[in-house]
């Protein structure tokens, strides 16, 4: 990994206030909805992201939500916080994805997008171990922005961005180019944040799932199969679906299971 990088990460500002009472709220086993609605209500760019997720046909509630503890309400406070962090984060790291051809919205999507895929598919399987790896998809390609900021600065993102475009393989780009992968980054990224040491390694090993720790071998296999199903560059595309049932039947999984969610999502963006 390039030395800028690391001091990119080394030189981020502590999460907002806002983040670090939703954890607080999240961690404390006697918390409430109200206790999360109340965390969150004073920050009205949180509110405001997650009202217009809550009212996106992706989650399909069937009448409009209009306040912050409506959200809480029927997200359930594990996405309620995945959601909140998400917008927090990018607009701490000033999101520019120019490097990778989709905008900040389109990168808030797609993140979007993973984290629903992981969330309908796993909960078919575990739906504890669902919540755990939905915030993980959601927050799992933090690092491109280091990574786009940095190919950025070394001039490189008009060449970055034409292997991108054709690529199967994003990792391998980024590899190239900043001699590290996007879970590497994202790893770095939580750690200085002072997650916990599960969320930090299921990213870390994200891209090569064979060689995470037996503890976390499971989690970095769902993220690799989601994030490959919903790459940046070729979203549910017939080639990333189908590479990505591949691993997943390589892993062991049923992939009617995975099929069917794929199936759901589809259906779903498509009205």
């Amino acid at each position: 990994m390039k030395s800028s990088i690391i001091d990119n990460i080394k030189a981020l500002p502590p999460l907002s206030s806002t983040i670090i009472k939703i954890n607080q709220v999240y961690a404390d086993d006697n918390s409430t909805i109200k206790d999360m609605a109340n965390a969150i209500e004073n920050d009205p760019m949180i509110v405001a992201n997650i009202l217009k997720i809550a009212n996106s046909p992706l989650y399909g509630f069937g009448r409009e939500i209009k306040n912050a503890a409506q959200a809480v309400s029927l997200f359930g406070m594990s996405m309620t916080r995945s959601i909140a962090m998400g917008n927090s984060i990018r607009k701490l790291l000033n999101v520019d994805m120019q490097p990778y051809r989709v905008t900040s919205d389109e990168f808030a999507r797609i993140s979007s997008l993973q984290a629903s895929l992981m969330l309908g598919w796993y909960k078919k399987i575990d739906r504890h171990k669902a919540e755990k790896l939905y915030l993980a998809a959601f927050l799992q390609e933090t690092g491109k922005i280091l990574i786009a900021s940095e190919v950025i600065q070394n001039d490189e993102a008009i060449s970055f961005a034409s292997e991108v475009e054709n690529s199967n393989n994003l990792a391998m780009v980024e590899k190239a180019y900043v001699n590290t992968t996007c879970g590497e980054v994202t790893a770095l990224v939580f750690k200085h944040w002072g997650f916990d040491e599960e969320f930090i390694e299921m990213i870390r090993y994200s891209d090569v799932p064979s060689a995470a720790p037996k503890e976390v071998r499971e989690f970095a296999m769902a993220l690799k199969i989601v994030k490959t199903i919903v790459p940046l560059n070729k979203p549910f595309s017939d080639m990333s679906i189908n590479f990505g049932l591949k691993i997943a039947q390589d892993a062991g999984y049923r992939v009617e299971l995975l099929e069917e969610a794929i199936a759901n999502m589809i259906q779903t963006a498509s009205k």
